[in-house]
């Protein structure tokens, strides 16, 4: 069950990837950022004030958002509960989840700068790397081993994006320079320790209650940075405009992210084949980067696709 849930992330998280796009274009990065927490935080509202009420409405079902996964004891952490933590569970739960919308949101702006400013068809091979990341943060934190598959896998990774960096200064982006790609690599970081920092909660709080709760946190969060940052200098920088793929992005991040969500909080999930089977999205982004946006330089890009894709084959059936 679990992989059919991840697989049904990495096709709703594709179109998110295009509709980041389509809504950055020629437009204001942080106020598309925060429309984005808003409308999100909306969806998820009547599950952050039923787990405030606690009157269960959806307890039972996939949806319900109290805090702690019904196989987990609150004091069975990999962390133990400590000092005032010891007697607030609740609290603890809370604090767990600010630390993730900190991590997320860090990512998401780093990697929204780089979205607007690159070709999808060059941020998604890039970011598809990132199970490579976490396979060696799961080998470090959860004392997962990689065999000879997986090291093919990751072989072929490092293969791919140092093809992808010698083919993308034909459209004159430079690896090494380029302060676009260093945001997307930052992101792709970030998106790494946010996927290994899930495997822990994950196994502890209930995906709903994650979800919802990280929403708000990270609303409250980008309000702050649009208030501080962009809002005042508003007439000397990009201007805003109105996009109806807007309220798209949030849709189907709140989709891919429900499925992530619940494909983690499965007791016999591994976080390493999680995160890979969700950088298949890659292959919708950079399709509707075709065709819907027209870009470049397709055929050397497709090749390090490729490489990227057989992999990602390498890396999965290292786990069978």
């Amino acid at each position: 069950m679990w992989l059919l849930l991840a697989f049904t992330s990495a096709a709703l998280l594709g179109f998110y990837d295009v509709s980041k796009k389509s809504a950055l274009k020629d437009n204001a990065v942080l106020p598309v950022l925060l429309l984005n927490t808003l409308f999100s935080t909306l969806i998820f509202s009547p599950f952050i004030i039923d787990s405030i009420v606690g009157n269960g409405w959806f307890s039972g079902t996939v949806l319900d958002s109290s805090p702690y996964s019904e196989h987990y004891a609150p004091d069975a952490a990999g962390v133990p509960l400590s000092g005032i933590l010891a007697d607030r569970p609740l609290l603890k739960a809370h604090i767990l989840i600010i630390i993730k919308s900190a991590i997320v949101l860090s990512s998401w702006i780093f990697g929204y700068f780089g979205l607007k400013h690159l070709p999808i068809t060059i941020v998604g091979p890039i970011n598809a790397t990132r199970p490579v990341l976490v396979l060696v943060g799961a080998m470090i934190f959860f004392g997962e081993r990689l065999n000879l598959y997986q090291w093919t896998g990751v072989i072929f990774a490092v293969m791919s994006l140092f093809l992808l960096s010698r083919s993308s200064k034909k459209e004159q982006v430079d690896f090494t320079s380029n302060k676009w790609i260093w945001c997307v690599a930052a992101a792709a970081l970030l998106g790494a320790v946010s996927g290994l920092y899930d495997k822990f909660i994950m196994k502890q709080l209930s995906p709903m209650f994650v979800q919802s709760w990280y929403n708000l946190y990270q609303l409250l969060m980008m309000g702050t940075v649009v208030g501080i940052i962009w809002y005042p200098n508003r007439k000397h920088t990009t201007p805003f405009h109105w996009s109806w793929a807007i309220p798209l992005i949030s849709i189907f991040i709140s989709m891919a992210d429900f499925a992530y969500f619940s494909a983690l909080n499965e007791p016999d999930s591994m976080i390493s084949v999680v995160s890979l089977v969700r950088r298949g999205s890659v292959l919708i982004s950079f399709a509707c980067g075709v065709l819907l946006f027209k870009e470049r330089n397709l055929k050397a890009k497709a090749l390090d696709l490729a490489l990227i894709l057989i992999g990602m084959v390498f890396i999965w059936l290292g786990t069978n």
